[in-house]
């Protein structure tokens, strides 16, 4: 037999000494010099300092230091920072259910010099001067300094060197320690944060605004490339900003969360993000987004790790909702409408645009009838190009929209109306005056039957009319459908697959859900589910790997998640397929009233499968082309 594989002889149980106990400890909370640094200018803040050093030598594999002005640490206490467990933070288990401090486990120091040498040095506002402490040793002796604490950690892993042997570079670990401190720095833009490494200034953010801060830490164009979030849901705030699907990135490497003021990352809140930008974002983009949630202490457990990166919400699903709802509002106003006096009009009603209805073309819905609200399917109007005034060319008025023959709800009537007598609107003969602040312009020609160019006060606007229609269809389908179910079709021979105990309990309890879906799905056997229908608009794909992806879904988010997301990509392959096509010549009427239904709908930045349906080439862009003004 393979003595590897031989069981050890008995061992009896017996307490380990407290150093190995430290030192297991610090497997856990000091990955690398970033997580001593993290650990420490948490400390420097719980301890009320509005100025915090970080000083490092060899990427802070060789020294880190840390100075703050915080309170100090009475001499008396100074041994008792070093022990394990030992802290000021909580007193009873009141009080680590409502924490508020960054730190509070007591265990970071006693970690870090487990496997470290360390030194701590501070002086309180009362004392005549400071006291040093060597963590070796235990030798207290006065030092100089003022009020605040210097904590010094040099040779990290020098007691443990095959940890020190999984460290990267001194450059690699130099831009961990960097980051780390910019994840606080972005939550405190009330305190000064300075780093240095081996004498030379790295990076400094000086006392600011958050706007100001972000600027200096994201980047001058984080905040002009991003969209305020805001929701106020009772026991949870959420504020931040998230970027513009545009200006997503490769990598996710600008994706910040707090909670109560705490870096976190959290599988729950990524995902609640993702969905947000489900339909806006191409391919594997990544987002870009800082988010602050606030939160009663008593509904979130910081205690999971003790790294107190991880948290774990009472009411998941709850901070789930709300993190998507804020994002999704706030990304709901596109560039294209930002600035339009009729950007939050509805663009569902009176319709402007629908070359999709013209004779011959494909109708959005796959024929020419269109079921709203229950009502009886009737044939949609034919295109009218002919617009009267400007009015009718903006505001979407009945003469100058195709509309479905519906009757209409007195909201959006009121809204029209409303909008029409708020607006000074020029005399019938010039529908598109030239102090009309359209913020995609008004359209001068068509390209290769692709492309629409507008002119606005900026310059040049070139549209992709598919995308941008797509999207406009898309919203509109999503405001009109979204209380109806999904039309589906019955398979002539049932699709079959074996399934766990969980899938088919999930297909049992959800039934119902399933149908909205389009989807029915029933048990054959104990380990045999049987699809007998799919949604009529995905005819032709795998059915089983979609039961089975809708089946996981509801069983992680619930039904109501589950039957948006799936209607919206049912919806969505609706509109692409009743988007108008290339090489479709449109009239100047046409074109125009697709740019006023891309300024009113919500996300007309991006079509459905995240790419951007215009584009702005200013004068200056237009004049360096030229070598204008050389």
């Amino acid at each position: 037999m393979n003595a590897a594989l031989m069981p050890a002889p008995r061992q009896p149980i017996r307490e380990l000494p407290d150093e190995l106990i430290s030192q297991i400890a610090a497997g856990e909370v000091v990955e690398r010099p970033a997580s001593v640094v993290r650990e420490l200018v948490d400390n420097a803040l719980d301890a009320g300092a509005l100025e915090v050093s970080l000083k490092l030598v060899g990427g802070g594999i060789r020294s880190i230091v840390v100075e703050d002005d915080g309170f100090g640490i009475a001499s008396a206490e100074l041994p008792l920072a070093l022990r394990r467990h030992a802290t000021s933070k909580i007193k009873t288990l009141n009080d680590l259910e409502n924490v508020a401090t960054m730190g509070f486990r007591g265990e970071a120091l006693a970690a870090i010099s487990s496997i470290a040498e360390v030194s701590i040095s501070s002086r309180t506002a009362d004392a005549a001067h400071a006291q040093r402490l060597d963590a070796r040793s235990g030798e207290l002796t006065p030092a100089a300094r003022g009020v605040g604490t210097t904590v010094e950690v040099r040779e990290l892993f020098f007691s443990t060197p095959a940890r020190r042997k999984f460290l990267k570079t001194e450059a690699t670990e130099l831009a961990h320690c960097v980051e780390a401190v910019r994840r606080h720095a972005l939550t405190r833009p009330d305190v000064g944060f300075a780093i240095w490494h081996e004498g030379k200034l790295v990076q400094q953010w000086r006392k600011a605004s958050l706007t100001q801060r972000l600027h200096d830490v994201l980047g001058a164009d984080f905040n002009a490339q991003s969209r305020e979030v805001a929701l106020d849901v009772g026991a949870m705030q959420i504020t931040g900003r998230a970027g513009a699907p545009e200006f997503a990135r490769s990598r996710a490497d600008q994706q910040y969360v707090y909670v109560n003021g705490r870096y976190v990352r959290d599988k729950l809140i990524a995902h609640g993000v993702r969905s947000a930008y489900e339909d806006v974002l191409h391919g594997g983009r990544q987002p870009t987004y800082i988010l602050f949630i606030a939160i009663a202490p008593e509904r979130v457990d910081v205690n999971v790790h003790p790294t107190k990166i991880e948290v774990r919400f009472r009411e998941s699903r709850e901070v789930h909702q709300a993190v998507r709802k804020a994002v999704e509002a706030g990304l709901a106003i596109p560039l294209a409408g930002s600035n339009s006096p009729w950007a939050k009009l509805d663009s569902s009603p009176g319709a402007d645009f629908a070359p999709s209805a013209l004779p011959g073309a494909p109708t959005v819905f796959g024929s020419t009838a269109f079921t709203y609200g229950g009502s009886a399917s009737v044939p949609a109007r034919p295109f009218n190009p002919r617009f009267g005034s400007a009015s009718q060319a903006h505001l979407g008025l009945q003469q100058a929209s195709v509309l479905y023959a519906r009757e209409e709800p007195a909201s959006w009537i009121a809204a029209r109306q409303a909008a029409s007598a708020a607006s000074a609107l020029s005399a019938p003969g010039a529908p598109y005056p030239s102090d009309t602040p359209w913020p995609l312009g008004k359209a001068i020609a068509q390209i290769a039957g692709i492309y629409v160019l507008a002119e606005n006060a900026q310059g040049l606007v070139i549209v992709d009319m598919h995308a941008a229609h797509e999207r406009v269809v898309y919203e509109r389908l999503k405001n009109s459908l979204a209380a109806n179910s999904i039309d589906s079709q019955t398979l002539l021979i049932p699709a079959t697959f074996a399934a766990t105990a969980l899938e088919v309990s999930t297909a049992e309890s959800h039934a119902d859900t399933l149908r909205t879906l389009g989807l029915d799905v029933s048990a054959l056997t104990a380990t045999v589910l049987a699809v007998r229908s799919q949604p009529a608009a995905l005819v032709g794909g795998d059915v089983v790997e979609l039961v089975r992806s809708v089946l996981a879904e509801l069983t992680q988010w619930g039904a109501s998640r589950v039957v948006e997301r799936a209607q919206d990509q049912i919806l969505s392959t609706m509109a692409c397929h009743g988007a108008v096509r290339a090489n479709r010549q449109l009239t100047r009427d046409e074109m125009n009233a697709l740019l006023r239904d891309m300024e009113r709908t919500d996300r007309a930045d991006q079509c459905n499968h995240g790419r951007p349906t215009w584009r702005q080439v200013t004068v200056k862009e237009l004049d360096a082309m030229f070598w204008r003004g050389r």
